[in-house]
């Protein structure tokens, strides 16, 4: 079996009105809820059973997943949805993660992407103490210094020896692309060290930061997407843009 789980928690404040009733996960892109799209991709890539971390607007998710088809799926949610980060989003889906621990992709909500993203993820090896991360790295081959927002990683070669927000522009290869496909061995040790932060009081971590502090005992490859289309949608500019993209896909 293989296992996904979106975190789609979030109030998604900066794309009101269009997040009023409906979680980002819900936003429609060239007509189709970017959920049901990413439900579709999976089931492409051989994913079984589909996981989404609740928050805001739960109701309108249920409803929107029960008309998805090829896919078993379940909630889990974040009751602090908006008042922690999405490190709370991933520990909500700790029971069914750890209760039959299987190869997971774990996917931010917020995506548009060509298929050919998790085509390419899906068809690499992958081992049980892995973790394979979409990379895009064009900004930073390009001379482009991220900025505070992106999700930065550091590289040596393809190996991601740093994740975080929080690191220097300067040194950062690429931005995290917020799609990752993890072994069996990868998730038990990930969805643990959550469980650490979570207990700790850590709610303001983002998933990745956990990713950080078990690169020792997980391997985390890079996989460069960043020459396929995709965007994170935060604001109505990158609505605007996934509309675009959509379009040049379908041109």
């Amino acid at each position: 079996m293989i296992r996904a789980v979106v975190l789609a928690a979030g109030v998604g404040a900066r794309l009101r009105p269009w997040t009023d009733d409906r979680p980002k996960a819900l936003v429609e892109v060239a007509g189709e809820p970017l959920l049901l799209r990413m439900g579709r991709q999976l089931a492409a890539v051989g994913v079984d059973e589909l996981i989404v971390a609740t928050g805001h607007a739960e109701e309108a998710v249920v409803r929107a997943l029960s008309s998805l088809h090829g896919l078993r799926w379940q909630v889990r949610r974040n009751e602090r949805f908006d008042t922690t980060q999405n490190v709370v989003s991933l520990h909500a889906c700790a029971d069914a993660l750890l209760d039959e621990p299987c190869e997971t992709w774990k996917l931010d909500g917020d995506l548009w992407l060509e298929d050919a993203v998790l085509a390419r993820i899906g068809a690499l090896p992958l081992a049980s103490q892995e973790l394979l991360c979409a990379v895009d790295v064009r900004g930073a081959a390009r001379g482009r210094v991220l900025g505070a927002e992106e999700m930065k990683v550091v590289l040596d070669r393809e190996r991601i020896v740093a994740f975080g927000k929080q690191l220097d522009p300067r040194r950062a290869h690429g931005e995290s692309m917020g799609i990752e496909r993890l072994g069996t061995g990868a998730v038990s040790t990930v969805i643990h060290e959550v469980g650490r932060a979570v207990t700790a009081g850590e709610t303001s971590l983002y998933y990745e930061d956990v990713y950080d502090r078990v690169l020792e005992r997980v391997a985390a490859t890079a996989v460069p997407c960043g020459d396929l289309r995709w965007t994170e949608i935060d604001t109505p500019d990158d609505l605007a843009r996934a509309e675009e993209l959509a379009r040049s896909v379908h041109a």
